[in-house]
């Protein structure tokens, strides 16, 4: 699912920068224990499930993705149904008739290994679609996360998905950056 690889992509990332400013604020507030570190949070799933942009994303991502697997679907049938009638003709197929089929069946089967890789291979075209439809979804989010703790005077605002210690609720910036990215929308 696409809501899968904005979480993969940003998660190391974001671990290492909320680490090391954890680290650097620890430091800091030994020396300076008056000023009080600002911190939000962005609920991952609720953006996927309320930005728009996203959603209509990954409609398109699945109706892609569906027509993919029925043309699969239908080589991996058309390989089943050649294979089947060798099957039943072969006692009295002729060895050179044999040969003929057998390479028929290998390069019917060649072909749709072909297209498995061309689709779903590393640079395949699933992929490639994939970071098409997010790379401008994650820089509005990624913006309009910036945005918000810029207004918000944030010190540090990070997706859930990192699953970091506890979160006071009510640090919660979904909305104002769900808010936010509407307004890029318009």
């Amino acid at each position: 699912m696409i809501g899968d690889v904005f979480a993969m992509r940003n998660l190391k990332p974001l671990i290492t920068v909320l680490l090391t400013f954890v680290a650097a604020s620890l430091v800091s507030t030994a020396s300076v224990s008056a000023q009080s570190l600002k911190i939000g949070y962005v609920l991952d799933t609720a953006i996927q499930s309320s930005y728009k942009a996203w959603q209509r994303a990954n409609d398109l991502w699945e109706t892609e993705r569906k027509a993919w697997d029925t043309e699969g679907q239908n080589k991996q049938q058309e390989l089943q149904d050649m294979v089947a009638e060798y099957e039943k003709q072969r006692l009295i197929l002729s060895d050179e008739k044999k040969k003929e089929r057998e390479a028929a069946i290998r390069a019917k089967q060649e072909a749709l290994d072909a297209y498995t890789r061309q689709v779903y291979g590393p640079g395949g075209t699933a992929e490639r679609k994939q970071e098409e439809l997010l790379a401008p979804l994650t820089e509005n989010i990624r913006k309009a996360i910036e945005a918000v703790a810029n207004d918000g005077g944030y010190d540090v605002v990070f997706t859930m998905q990192s699953n970091l210690g506890y979160i006071r609720p009510s640090l919660d910036v979904t909305q104002k950056v769900l808010e936010y990215l509407e307004k890029l929308d318009k």
